[in-house]
């Protein structure tokens, strides 16, 4: 499954990288767009869902809207 979440509080490639590698540790695949302050993750819905998504990206300190 392929979901677009709203992220606020992301402001550089520190901010992607950590999102980024947080999601890998959960088997997710993700791609950050700071400018349009979003997170599209790729996920098996089998093994992970969308609400330990948003706690690993709100666990790393920014804010899933």
């Amino acid at each position: 499954m392929i979901q677009i979440l709203q992220v606020e509080g992301m402001s550089c490639n520190h901010c992607v990288k950590t999102i980024e590698g947080a999601l890998e540790q959960i088997g997710v695949k993700s791609n950050v767009d700071l400018a349009g302050k979003s997170v599209t993750v790729e996920f098996h819905e089998g093994k992970v869902t969308l609400e330990q998504i948003k706690d690993v990206i709100e666990n790393q300190g920014f804010d899933v809207v």
